[in-house]
């Protein structure tokens, strides 16, 4: 069980890490005017829609800018406290945040590939782009469930044995 959550914790830490640095960098571009970022990272999100054929950031309807908005609103503070809580071994606060973000990040995806997937409009390249993200939002969310109860498990028998102990005290 120690392997996997620490994989769960790996996965949550490049997750967060990624959201972290390519949210302003990269995903704000398509909210904010583009003279306002260095002509090379305007390079990069250019070849990123062009490259991936990635029709809804080469033009990006209003119901996407929205989730973008979304995402830099919610999502990014919320990595940059996941990987502060992974930093400072807070795993109940990790737990939380995984949980929000791996929830956040299936929910956001839902409306993506909704759009893709009915519009008929997605590459193969496309959609297997950000099938790597649906698993990584599914294993945030079990992370952020199962520290849960495994807290929650430690928790009770923490009170089981000390009422145990209280009992055994009384007998005497």
């Amino acid at each position: 069980m120690a392997i996997v959550s620490k994989a769960a914790d790996a996965v949550a830490t490049l997750f967060s890490l990624l959201i972290a640095v390519a949210a302003p960098l990269l995903d704000s571009q398509l909210v904010l005017p583009r003279h306002l970022y260095p002509a090379r990272l305007v390079d990069v999100h250019q070849w990123f829609a062009a490259e991936f054929d990635h029709y809804l950031v080469g033009d990006p309807p209003p119901f996407f800018r929205g989730l973008v908005w979304l995402a830099l609103a919610f999502l990014w503070p919320l990595c940059v406290a996941n990987l502060y809580g992974i930093l400072a071994r807070r795993r109940r606060w990790v737990a939380t945040t995984s949980l929000m973000a791996g929830v956040f990040m299936l929910t956001y995806l839902s409306a993506m590939f909704g759009e893709m997937l009915g519009s008929g409009r997605a590459t193969r390249r496309l959609l297997q782009f950000y099938v790597p993200f649906v698993v990584v939002a599914v294993a945030l969310v079990l992370r952020g469930l199962c520290s849960c109860s495994e807290s929650e498990v430690q928790a009770t028998a923490a009170a089981s044995s000390v009422e145990s102990s209280a009992q055994k005290k009384r007998a005497y």
